[in-house]
This record gives C-alpha cells, sequence and structure tokens, in this order.
C-alpha cells in the first residue's frame, strides 16, 4: 500500500523539512531535495508509522469490545424480580 499526501500535506511537509534544514542543519535544501525526501521517508518509513497506527486502533477497538458487555448488559427474566419487590414493599 502506497502512502500518500493530499497536494496540501504534501506542500506543508515540504516547507517544513526546508524549515527544519535551515534552522537545524549546516546547509539548505531546496524544494526538490526536500519533495525528495519526504517522497523517500514516506516510501521506507511511513508504513512502520501507518502499521503501527492500524496496531493501536486495533487494540482500543478491542480494549472496547471486550467492554460493551459491561456497557450494554441487561439483567434476564427480571419482570417477576420487580412484582416480587412491588408486592413485598406493599406488605
Amino acid at each position: 500500500m502506497t502512502i500518500e499526501l493530499s497536494k496540501e500535506d504534501r506542500a506543508q511537509a515540504i516547507v517544513s523539512i526546508e524549515r527544519y534544514f535551515r534552522e537545524n542543519m549546516d546547509e539548505k535544501i531546496g524544494n526538490v531535495a526536500a519533495g525528495a525526501l519526504l517522497g523517500f521517508f514516506l516510501e521506507e518509513v511511513g508504513p512502520s508509522v501507518y502499521n503501527k497506527g492500524v496496531t493501536d486502533a486495533q487494540e482500543r477497538l478491542a480494549a472496547r469490545v471486550q467492554e460493551i458487555d459491561f456497557e450494554v448488559h441487561e439483567d434476564e427474566f427480571q419482570y417477576w424480580s420487580k412484582f416480587d419487590r412491588t408486592r413485598k414493599a406493599k406488605k
């Protein structure tokens, strides 16, 4: 699966890479080189980050599914229990 950014996100990422180089490296990086570096990271590292996100989402969903019985559980066969409690209260 290829990880793609929207045109706007790609442009912002390139600007961010250029700024990072300007502020933290001894040399500047141009727009084309920043785009190439972004492409490299998306292809090389992107899948690891994406897979981690998927794993995190699966774990969160699994935890929520395990809790569903507590959130939506209803006791069964309660009609007569309610009737008996009402009856005892009247005595």
